[in-house]
């Protein structure tokens, strides 16, 4: 059981990063309602493992922890089909308010998320996860190197190739 002053702690450390690991598992399993189940999940091990953080940088450790629940579940579904975010109303782009000057601004600017969110979808996980801690969340390449447990050129190397991976198939959208 935590004790206040390290419940304190926790919400003052861990919890100002909950946006991040957010993204990081909605981006690796494009599934908004396994995204809040996984990182539920994360928060919960970070709670019963918070009396042993020692580590220097709080946002790298909840998102080791929550990629390491994101390939979990991943693993535990592998004989499955991974469905992509749907089109429909509940979708978090249809939520969000739109500051595009006209409805054919908002048209190709749908039309570009949905071509990004194709490309991202076809893209290998292990690319995928490190072009979005790095262009998403902005982390280092030691940072990411620390969350994967890749060392930081296969971390470069990683990046180099979701970028050309991305070049072809959004030629036109940029």
């Amino acid at each position: 059981m935590m004790t206040r002053r390290e419940l304190s702690e926790f919400e003052t450390l861990v919890m100002p990063h909950l946006d991040a690991a957010h993204n990081l598992a909605r981006w690796l399993l494009r599934d908004p309602i396994v995204t809040e189940d996984v990182v539920q999940t994360a928060i919960v091990r970070a709670l019963t493992y918070f009396s042993g953080f020692r580590a220097e940088n709080p946002r790298a450790w909840l998102l080791q922890i929550v990629r390491n629940a994101a390939h979990g579940w991943l693993a535990d579904q592998s004989g499955k089909r991974h469905q992509p975010w749907p089109d429909g109303e509940d979708d978090e782009r249809d939520q969000l308010p739109d500051p595009s000057p006209g409805p054919e601004a908002e048209a190709a600017g749908r039309e570009a998320l949905g071509r990004l969110d194709e490309v991202l979808a076809t893209m290998p996980i292990d690319l995928r996860e490190c072009l979005i801690l790095r262009e998403v969340e902005d982390l280092s390449y030691r940072e990411i190197a620390e969350i994967t447990g890749a060392p930081i050129g296969t971390v470069m190397s990683r990046l180099w190739r979701a970028r050309q991976w991305m070049m072809p198939r959004m030629e036109g959208m940029l």
